[in-house]
């Protein structure tokens, strides 16, 4: 068992080379979230809209199959 432990934790110690620092995440995190504010207002439009055509669609579906 110990074996197995060891093996594990030794091929599991390359895959923390692909992980990015701290710096280089927070750098991507302050992107999205400047993309998030940006399309903030065009989707408070598109939401009451998408969410009235996805309920139609249902609507139309359950009529189809009786459901």
């Amino acid at each position: 068992m110990l074996d197995l432990f060891f093996a594990v934790a030794f091929s599991a110690a390359p895959l923390t080379l692909y992980v990015p620092p701290v710096r280089c995440l927070n750098l991507f995190l302050v992107a999205v979230q400047g993309f998030a504010r940006q399309t903030a207002d065009r989707s408070a439009r598109v939401y009451p809209r998408a969410r009235l055509g996805f309920s139609r669609v249902v609507a139309a579906l359950r009529r189809l199959f009786y459901i």
